[in-house]
């Protein structure tokens, strides 16, 4: 029996970094402590992609590695207007690969930001984002705000280690000498836990943001009696608590960013910051899902000079979300191959997108089965970063951390080198063809 301390957890945007495990035989056979509850049914390992796969009349049949490879390759090689998407659930390394494969193939390289948080970009694009690190969160934060999110079930370590119930340097009491506001349009198990629960109409997050940059900057007798379904004594009673806080953040989930005025939501929730800032110390911060979302936005960034949505079609990065993005591409009909990479587009897009990605060739790249996996051509398992595998990721407050290899694995192969063995067999092709 083995005792492994500072285990980082390749689950959520917390990227929790204080997990105990004990190994023994090779396998994880119990999580100490320092994981949520999802994070360590990961850990523990559950139902696996037992070998690659390549549909033949309808079936998924068992192939080799090198077998799924080459036709992955091969549908690649062939595509037109081929959708790289996915990558925020695996390492930097491997996006870093995916995004070169793209540009070699002259495809569109995509990740779930674009249902998700791809409004929040747009928002920081346009007006910037006055933020800080989680750390400063845990060890300043007397007021915090959840706005449009539930970590309670969506992030279950957040609060925890990070926020309201977390103590630190200047938060020593923890709860006790905090505060808690929640914002969203029906109660969850996070509201039950607040101060002051604030419930919203639905689509009209908008409307309330400006009626407390309002109150902030003095202006109260602009605002009617109710904005939105809040009452304007409410507005005033959370208005006086950011003024009274000495450090403040504001989390934001997609209940802001998937409303109506979808970037709109987050200007102005960056502008109800800088507004607050004029009282006390205030910051705000996306609640990022996946674990490495917000390091594909960093590697494209890096790469391309856009964070996600790129089409490399043209020879050089075009970026224009609404027509570059994966759900607008599918919807318009005008992909004609798809490699799906660590994550589930069959669960999450909308059903005008799925149908058409249900039509063309699909290549999956997943340590787990979900249901992609029901309508895809080529099926490879990859192993399971932060467990089998090692590589860089992004916390959602931008910090980079390392995901360490824990158990041996002779059989999967890693994210990265899938996708480099697949680009390599795609010049191969090449080549060949030239010849």
């Amino acid at each position: 029996m083995v005792e492994i301390t500072d285990v980082v957890c390749s689950l959520c945007g917390c990227v929790c970094d204080d997990i105990v495990l004990e190994v023994e035989n090779n396998e994880v056979v119990k999580v100490k402590r320092g994981a949520c509850s999802v994070g360590k049914s990961k850990l523990l390992g559950h139902e696996r992609i037992k070998s690659p796969m390549i549909r033949e009349n309808g079936e998924l049949k068992e192939c080799s590695y090198d077998e799924a490879i080459k036709k992955a390759a091969e549908i690649l090689y062939k595509s037109r207007r081929p959708l790289l998407y996915g990558w925020s659930s695996t390492v930097c390394e491997a996006d870093s690969a995916g995004i070169e494969l793209a540009e070699d193939i002259g495809g569109v390289v995509d990740n779930t930001a674009t249902v998700c948080h791809g409004p929040s970009v747009l928002a920081i694009q346009d007006v910037g984002i006055p933020s800080c690190t989680l750390g400063e969160i845990k060890n300043r934060a007397d007021l915090i705000i959840y706005w449009g999110a539930n970590p309670a079930q969506a992030h279950a370590n957040h609060m925890k280690r990070y926020s309201y119930v977390s103590k630190g340097y200047w938060t020593a009491e923890g709860k006790k000498g905090k505060k808690l506001v929640v914002v969203d349009v029906r109660k969850t198990m996070t509201s039950k836990m607040a101060d002051v629960f604030v419930q919203v109409e639905q689509g009209k997050d908008y409307q309330v943001f400006s009626a407390l940059r309002a109150i902030l900057r003095g202006h109260e007798d602009v605002v009617p009696d109710k904005v939105a379904g809040v009452p304007k004594a409410q507005l005033l009673e959370v208005a006086n608590m950011v003024k009274e806080a000495k450090f403040g953040i504001t989390f934001f989930g997609m209940g802001v960013t998937q409303s109506g005025a979808r970037h709109n939501n987050i200007v102005n929730a960056i502008q109800f910051t800088r507004a607050a800032h004029l009282h006390g110390k205030w910051s705000i911060m996306p609640m990022r899902g996946h674990y490495n979302v917000t390091g594909f936005n960093q590697i494209c960034c890096w790469q391309t000079g856009f964070p996600y949505s790129v089409d490399l079609s043209r020879g050089y990065a075009w970026y224009n979300p609404g027509e570059t993005s994966s759900t607008d591409l599918l919807y318009r009909e005008e992909c004609d191959a798809a490699l799906i990479i660590a994550s589930d587009p069959g669960a999450h897009f909308p059903g005008a997108a799925l149908r058409h990605l249900a039509k063309i060739p699909v290549i999956q790249i997943d340590p787990f089965a979900n249901p992609t996996t029901e309508f895809a051509d080529v099926v490879i398992p990859a192993a399971i970063s932060g467990i089998e595998s090692e590589g860089g990721v992004y916390r959602m407050d931008n910090i980079p951390l390392r995901l360490r290899k824990i158990l041996e694995t002779d059989y999967y192969v890693p994210d990265e080198e899938i996708v480099e063995r697949i680009h390599a067999e795609v010049r191969a092709l090449r080549e060949k063809e030239a010849e």
